[in-house]
């Protein structure tokens, strides 16, 4: 409830902020294009950082059940949109999450949602890889769980070296997944073969 209030509040100042840059950056925020600008900027941007709101684990909770399965569980080409902690900038990609259930189970759709819990917030991709990792492997207790993101910054295509075709690759894994041979099979059936 306390939340709640606190939400007008903030988009209220986050909207006087924006107004403020608009002039810094030596725009006028009263002309007609830029009147409504500051309240949009201040939703959309409370929308881009609402997982630091949620409960990922909580989410994965929410629909464990059991189950004597134990080979590879993947859910693959999960869309995401992030923000750069380093210049508030996107960046979007894929992320792709294999797991070997140990006795346990989770809702399909939860896999999705934890990795927008925590692309929607200020993020590096080096931690969002690591951050969905753990939570899967603290919650669920699998065998293993291995994690893949590919992903393009806007930092470096719009701005700095301006490389628009670069692609950045991160992975971190767990348990099972720590034999090469594991590692090649997931990576094999999400479409990544070794050439």
């Amino acid at each position: 409830m306390n939340q709640d209030k606190q939400q007008p509040s903030v988009q209220l100042e986050l909207q006087e902020h924006y107004g403020q840059i608009l002039s810094l950056l030596g725009e006028d925020p009263q002309r007609e294009g830029l009147l409504k600008t500051p309240e949009r900027v201040a939703k959309a941007l409370q929308f881009l950082t609402s997982g630091y709101q949620q409960d990922p684990e909580a989410i994965l909770r929410g629909a464990m059940f059991r189950e004597d399965y134990r080979q590879m569980v993947i859910v693959k080409d999960i869309d995401f949109f992030s923000m750069c902690e380093h210049h508030m900038l996107p960046f979007f990609g894929k992320a792709h999450i294999g797991y070997i259930p140990n006795g346990y189970i989770t809702g399909l759709s939860k896999l999705p949602r934890v990795v927008d819990v925590f692309a929607r917030r200020l993020q590096v991709q080096e931690r969002l890889t690591t951050q969905i990792k753990s939570c899967i492997q603290k919650t669920l207790n699998p065998l293993g769980v291995i994690v893949v993101i590919e992903a393009q910054h806007m930092c470096m295509q719009m701005r700095g070296v301006e490389k628009q075709n670069s692609l950045t690759t991160t992975s971190d894994f767990t348990g099972a997944f720590s034999e090469a041979k594991t590692r090649e099979e997931f990576m094999q059936l999400i479409g990544h073969s070794r050439r």
